[in-house]
């Protein structure tokens, strides 16, 4: 991957100038010296590369250098990164591990300071950034933004905290980035008001509209759990100037397949201006952001990718700085070797920890959706069992628990409608945003077996199914792993399988699973302090009196 001097022909997208023409391009010291038009015989297509505009790495389940060598296969050369899963476990040492770690691979990782770490007050995480963490990280030039404000009441109702961290965005010239599920009309705009520039959680057009017009940015998020994309894909040609592409999470078997290539192939397949849809994932993430990343103009870094064509956008190469990092479907990023480092703290866990004795009444269900954040709220008869509330797999209503792994504490019990299982249970330490234990299943005991397979290892994600048991070991603070992110990938679907195998129609279980502790999204979700009223923003009692 040695950085020369040289020359790449072929019709040349400008984005910027919104034109194509046969040309060539003279590379020097990794970035572009000189662009020139003239008749070439190469035929295929040189276009800026492309970036996710708001994604957690984490969520793949790789450190970032391992990240950005799957990543670079599709074309993607640059990421808006939000560390904060990291930072809910380590605080500013994660943080400050993935800025050196992704540093050390040629790809451009922009990172940015998050806002709400913990997510919440009613959750236990393992660290908490405060208004001296945040001014520290956005004091750094690797520091791009203040990442997703989730506190969105906070913002409304003038939090003291959540108004000084917004004045520290202010003071370092920094973007704020939004969380808002489901916020429009008079609350949208005092929130865009308050400085937040973009949004990456509407399911809704309407709601994306509604924000657009309070000059809110809105990021197409099409991620392993989230998709947004068909909802809101005719915002690029209606409004190309405020529209980005996002991920948010992606999960490793996702990610080996595609990246933000396949939004882009959607979006011309459905006719949309090549133009719009390449600003989306390149000029404006650029422009909003401030970021280093090139756009294929004399002077720039060059970041470009070549493709055969404009219609099934198949990517050739891809080049970061001049150096080229993927061809011809393979990586050429070697691979980074680190150590691991944590923040686990508890042993292992009996049935009689995560057993709810009969009361009268009722009890409050979350119900998860497939390609969605969101949950809903069912009332339900609950099944007993010698006196205690279990899982009842013929109703798909199952028992859920969040374990805190940060310190011995009791679990926090409720149960769920939409996951599937009909036998065996599933658990994971990637659980949004604390990552403490979330794990569900048909009975009591395999959930606990499922639990204790991540206590054993200290992170991870598993499968237990009658006296069959499986894991995936995250030991990298209990949610990435420093293994080859092709075999992490190839496990995962595994895994995958299996849990599809027991009974789960879900797209994605075990990333739906792991936003079913994620308080910040409504309706009715769990930490492992109790269950959570999303839209009261307060505790609640499983049972209802």
């Amino acid at each position: 991957m040695e950085n020369k001097t040289f020359t790449v022909s072929g019709n040349i997208v400008d984005v910027c100038g919104k034109k194509i023409f046969k040309g060539s391009i003279l590379v020097e010291n990794g970035r572009i010296s000189r662009i020139t038009e003239n008749p070439v015989a190469e035929d295929q297509y040189i276009l800026p590369g492309l970036i996710d505009s708001h994604i957690h790495i984490e969520s793949s389940m790789l450190i970032p250098s391992e990240f950005a060598r799957l990543a670079v296969v599709h074309g993607t050369v640059s990421t808006v990164s939000d560390p904060h899963e990291i930072a809910n476990v380590l605080g500013v040492p994660g943080v400050r591990f993935m800025i050196g770690n992704g540093a050390k691979v040629p790809f451009k990782f922009n990172f940015g300071a998050s806002s709400c770490v913990p997510a919440t007050s009613f959750e236990t995480a393992g660290a908490r950034l405060g208004l001296g963490e945040i001014e520290e990280l956005l004091s750094m030039k690797e520091v791009k933004y203040l990442s997703e404000m989730m506190n969105y009441p906070g913002v409304l109702y003038g939090d003291p905290e959540v108004a000084a961290k917004l004045k520290l965005a202010g003071k370092y010239n920094k973007p704020v980035d939004g969380h808002a599920p489901g916020l429009k009309g008079d609350e949208a705009a005092r929130y865009a008001g308050a400085g937040i520039t973009t949004d990456h959680e509407c399911f809704s057009r309407e709601e994306a509209l509604d924000k657009i017009k309070y000059g809110m940015k809105i990021l197409i998020r099409e991620g392993s759990a989230a998709k947004n994309f068909e909802a809101l894909f005719s915002l690029v040609d209606e409004f190309p100037d405020m529209v980005m592409f996002c991920s948010d999470d992606k999960h490793p078997d996702d990610l080996a397949d595609g990246h933000i290539n396949d939004l882009v192939k959607r979006s011309l397949a459905k006719g949309l201006d090549v133009f719009n849809v390449l600003r989306a994932c390149t000029f404006n993430p650029v422009m909003h952001y401030k970021l280093e990343t090139g756009l294929l103009r004399e002077g720039d870094a060059a970041d470009f990718i070549i493709t055969d064509n404009l219609t099934e956008f198949n990517v050739l190469s891809t080049w970061v700085d001049g150096i080229k990092v993927a061809e011809s479907g393979k990586t050429l990023i070697q691979r980074v070797v680190e150590s691991p480092f944590n923040n686990f703290n508890i042993g292992p866990i009996s049935a009689e920890s995560i057993s709810v004795s009969q009361q009268p009444g009722l009890i409050r269900v979350q119900e998860a959706y497939d390609g969605q954040l969101i949950t809903g709220v069912l009332s339900v008869e609950p099944k007993l069992e010698n006196g205690c509330l279990v899982s009842d797999p013929e109703r798909d209503i199952l028992k859920l628990i969040v374990k805190n792994r940060y310190s011995e504490t009791p679990a926090g019990v409720g149960f769920i409608k939409g996951l599937g299982l009909k036998r065996g249970a599933v658990a994971s330490c990637v659980a949004h945003d604390s990552h403490n234990i979330v794990a569900s299943g048909t009975d009591d005991e395999s959930i606990i077996r499922a639990v204790n397979l991540i206590i054993k290892n200290k992170g991870g994600i598993s499968v237990v199914d009658g006296d069959f048991e499986e894991v995936l070991p995250l030991p990298f603070a209990g949610i990435m792993t420093v293994e080859d992110g092709y075999n992490v990938a190839e496990k995962y679907r595994r895994m995958d399988r299996l849990v599809k195998t027991l009974g789960s129609r879900l797209q994605a279980p075990f990333m739906t699973l792991s936003f079913m502790a994620l308080l910040v999204i409504p309706n009715l979700k769990l930490s492992d302090q109790g269950l959570f009223d999303g839209e009261k923003f307060a505790f609640t009692q499983l049972f209802i009196i």
